[in-house]
């Protein structure tokens, strides 16, 4: 039972010297979660009870980013895509791709950054600022570039769509090979 109390006592302790920016950031985790699963659950599957569940999940990764929950929120919500697309037969909109991919880099970018920043610290806003803008220009890039692969893909008919799918697992492939090569050079 005492252990129970040192962890209610940690936790009170904690909330009473949470600063403004990593509560923001938390708040962002949380949003970006919550959007990512809203747009990839069919609205079929949101109806009655699991909408309030969903608010819970999209909180985890917000309370612990350091956790598994990033992991279990993101898992979820391509489970949740993949269940919309193959078992209630939603076509695959490009704006719904799109967002679901941006929530989901938007949630893991911000779990990483609160995971290296205490609760309680003093961050400097352009800091975050330079996080963010990355992220958004990261997202721009792959939205662009994922346009065009569509676009590309649908030139061809089947055979154009084999042929960008093999590029994507080459660019797959050849990326970590580059980055474990960058790494060991050093």
């Amino acid at each position: 039972m005492s252990a129970v109390a040192v962890r209610i006592r940690a936790a009170r302790r904690a909330v009473t010297r949470i600063t403004l920016l990593p509560l923001l950031l938390r708040a962002g985790i949380f949003l970006s979660a919550l959007a990512g699963l809203l747009l990839a659950y069919p609205v079929e599957v949101l109806r009655g009870q699991l909408l309030l569940v969903v608010p819970v999940v999209a909180l985890l990764p917000a309370v612990g980013p350091r956790r598994i929950w990033p992991t279990v929120v993101a898992l979820v919500t391509v489970g949740g895509w993949v269940l919309a697309i193959d078992g209630y037969d939603r076509p695959v909109a490009l704006w719904r791709l799109l967002a679901v991919a941006a929530a989901l880099y938007l949630n893991h970018t911000l779990c990483a950054l609160v995971a290296v920043v205490p609760y309680d610290a003093v961050v400097d806003p352009a800091l975050v600022l330079r996080w963010l803008l990355r992220a958004v220009a990261v997202l721009l890039g792959t939205m662009v570039l994922g346009v065009l692969l569509v676009e590309l893909a649908g030139i061809g008919g089947e055979q154009g769509l084999l042929v960008v799918t093999m590029a994507g697992l080459v660019v797959a492939v050849l990326v970590p090979a580059l980055l474990g090569w960058l790494l060991r050079r050093r």
